[in-house]
């Protein structure tokens, strides 16, 4: 089922679909609701895929079942790891449907209430996944609760709290979406070996069961192994990211990553390609241009950015932004973008986003006090110290800008060569 069949399907699911199980609702409301819902996470689906096939047998025992909303909460996770997989919103939709299912004979069930809320967060509504966090927390307390509240605590910036959700849940459970969790806090803050470390035990713990999960984490294991300079155990961790799943775009988008820093364009190239095709998202895309630019590709590189222009706002915003400032392109929409995206997503990325926006629209007093926030948490970022550095540049704030450049330089293969082209531009001048 592509994107725009499952979009049809829920706009005219009251209209196409009437049939339900009976035993999934009771009561006058909830067979005004049940219908709707049920009939959307029962239509049939297509592929062949293993995790297509188990969304099939699931949806073929949810009809019969007596304990039907058991099955549609495995049903709803399943249509979480599909659109994980396929990087398909469309599936988190049918997930909620299955939330909404299971509610119409069970208000409120708990279980149908972290379906839901790991949708919302999926979806960038992290307010409304904080709200349904919470009352998990208050009447049910389990692990996946407070990683629930953690997360949508993280997106909006409240690290603190977030960390005090995540201690509980690895109190409570540890196991690697604990330390995968924890791991990152370890990150943010500054502390590259402990997020390692903790990195390392979440993908050690991996299963072929959920293939996904474990190749998402030894994919960014891979990430911070090649921040720290390890490119050997860099390799290591992406080729186990490929092997749990082939053609994984976060791993191949890694490997890109390590090839270009090692002048090796041509292969980096083959990798970037393979990631933006599984995942046309504008951090893919912009990685891919980048490594066609400096291959010698600049006709294909241009196809590829002027996709991502088209794409890029509804695709994925805050990158979006970032790439227009990068560029000096539409620098009014690039701070409209960040700050829109501020207002539901009020994490150190953002807050970065709108501070190199606002530097590439000349407004340099802003963006020094928007960075200055970004770096609050001493997150070690290349991205972050190099926008931090021309930012201050910008403000004549030359012995700063020097630091800042410098530490960027220092992790400097994080960066595209987009990016450190201009770094090197500006340390040469300072």
């Amino acid at each position: 089922m592509n994107r725009c069949n499952i979009v049809l399907l829920l706009m005219t699911a009251g209209v196409l679909l009437t049939g339900c199980n009976r035993s999934l609702k009771e009561g006058r409301d909830s067979e005004a609701v049940a219908p709707s819902a049920c009939a959307v996470a029962l239509t049939p689906h297509r592929g062949d895929e293993p995790i297509d096939l188990e969304i099939i047998r699931l949806q073929t025992e949810a009809r019969s079942s007596t304990d039907a909303g058991r099955v549609m909460e495995r049903l709803g996770w399943t249509f979480v790891q599909k659109a994980r997989l396929s990087y398909d919103p469309g599936y988190y939709k049918l997930a909620e449907a299955c939330a909404a299912c299971i509610e119409s004979s069970h208000q409120e069930a708990p279980e149908a209430l972290l379906l839901r809320g790991h949708v919302l967060n999926s979806l960038h509504r992290f307010k409304e996944a904080e709200a349904v966090a919470r009352t998990l927390v208050a009447t049910r307390g389990l692990p996946f609760d407070f990683g629930l509240l953690g997360d949508a605590l993280m997106e909006q910036g409240a690290l603190a709290e977030a960390t005090g959700a995540y201690q509980k849940m690895i109190d409570m459970k540890p196991g690697p979406q604990s330390y995968s969790r924890a791991a990152h806090v370890r990150w943010l803050k500054g502390d590259l070996s402990g997020a390692i470390e903790l990195m390392r035990m979440a993908a050690s713990a991996g299963s072929p069961r959920d293939g996904e999960s474990a190749a998402w984490a030894y994919a960014r294991l891979a990430n911070l192994e090649l921040q720290a300079g390890a490119i050997s155990n860099a390799r290591q961790a992406c080729d186990a990211a490929l092997m749990f799943k082939p053609d994984y775009a976060p791993a191949l988008l890694v490997r890109g990553r390590m090839l270009v820093a090692d002048a090796q364009y041509a292969q980096a190239v083959e990798s970037l390609k393979r990631a933006a095709q599984a995942n046309p998202l504008p951090e893919y895309q912009w990685a891919l241009a980048d490594a066609l630019r400096t291959a010698g590709s600049a006709e294909e590189a241009g196809r590829v950015e002027d996709d991502l222009v088209r794409k890029g706002e509804a695709g994925d915003p805050r990158t979006f932004a970032l790439y227009l400032a990068t560029r000096r392109e539409r620098a009014q929409q690039a701070v409209e973008l960040a700050r829109r995206e501020l207002e539901t997503r009020a994490d150190i990325f953002t807050l970065d986003a709108l501070a190199w926006s606002l530097a590439a629209s000349g407004n340099y007093v802003e963006a020094r006090s928007r960075i200055a926030q970004a770096l609050a948490e001493g997150t070690s970022d290349a991205r972050l110290f190099f926008h931090a550095g021309m930012i201050a540049a910008l403000n004549s704030q030359k012995i700063e800008a020097r630091r800042w450049l410098n530490k960027a330089s220092s992790i400097g293969q994080m960066l595209m060569p987009s990016e450190r082209e201009q770094l090197s531009k500006q340390l040469a001048a300072l």
